[in-house]
């Protein structure tokens, strides 16, 4: 096993990470930032718009403006997040304050995600999402955001190392995953069971592989993988062994560990040299 540092390399065919060293300046605003106002999101996005996505049919020229607009984000986020390599994103509650155990956990997980390699990544927001980047950095680790605009003000939180505004939440939920080789779930509301159950079903489905999912809290939890049990597959509206990939623990160096074992193991990943930066495609660090 290789020593437990920060400044350890994963490489893979299609990603590559490094953690940046211990001593760290304060981040730099990046896209979707105001050079002036790191602490602001970027533009908020108007309610009537997303009204207007949702409610159905538009004329053929907004609509293909619309694609456009897309298209444009996904790029917008493919191009912010290429060199990131293997991240492990952290799903969890923006109403947890410090001091809270769930803040406290997911603190420590940060630390200890970003110790074994992975950049943390989350929604950039308050409460576990903090947490989480604050653990990344406080261990000399990566820490990004995929923010979403809304009609109301959100603040980034202190702790990121870049992020990136989404106006449409299919296109930010994308990039949580696309980058990610494991998920690491804390307790949260409705958005937070959204990922969770979206991410189980991308698995099942095959339509991504065979990542870890790991929720940590077990109070918090275990009602709801009982339902799961006695319900669900009882019912037989899913398989057993798809109960069987949630991974419930309170423990952030076994959540890291199981992370580790299957970037290793399962998926090839290796400690080596970062991908080469193309300034002609103006790719910079």
């Amino acid at each position: 096993m290789p020593p437990r540092q920060a400044d350890r390399v994963w490489n893979q065919t299609s990603s590559a990470i490094m953690s940046s060293p211990s001593t760290k300046p304060e981040p730099t605003p990046q896209s979707g930032s105001d050079a002036s106002n790191p602490k602001q999101w970027g533009k908020r996005a108007s309610a009537s718009e997303d009204i207007r996505f949702l409610q159905g049919p538009g004329g053929r020229g907004s609509e293909l403006a619309r694609a456009f607009r897309i298209a444009g984000e996904c790029i917008k986020g493919f191009r912010a997040f290429h060199f990131l390599g293997p991240c492990v994103t952290v799903f969890g509650s923006a109403r947890f304050d410090e001091g809270h155990k769930y803040y406290d956990l997911a603190r420590q997980t940060g630390s200890e995600l970003a110790r074994a390699g992975f950049t943390v990544m989350t929604g950039g927001g308050p409460g576990v999402m903090e947490a989480a980047n604050r653990g990344a950095r406080e261990a000399g680790g990566k820490s990004v955001g995929c923010n979403i605009e809304l009609p109301f003000e959100q603040q980034p939180n202190d702790y990121l190392d870049r992020w990136v505004d989404f106006r449409y939440f299919f296109v930010r939920k994308v990039m949580l995953v696309k980058y990610s080789y494991a998920f690491v779930a804390l307790p949260g509301g409705f958005g937070t069971l959204d990922e969770v159950f979206e991410t189980a079903t991308l698995i099942q489905t095959g339509k991504i592989q065979d990542f870890p999912l790991v929720l940590m809290g077990r109070d918090y939890w275990e009602p709801m993988l009982m339902f799961i049990r006695a319900t669900l597959v009882a019912g037989g509206t899913i398989d057993p062994e798809d109960a069987d990939r949630l991974i419930i623990t309170d423990d952030p160096e076994r959540a890291t560990e199981v992370v580790r074992e299957a970037a290793l193991h399962r998926f090839g990943l290796t400690y080596a040299k970062p991908r080469r930066r193309l300034w002609f495609l103006g790719e910079r660090a």
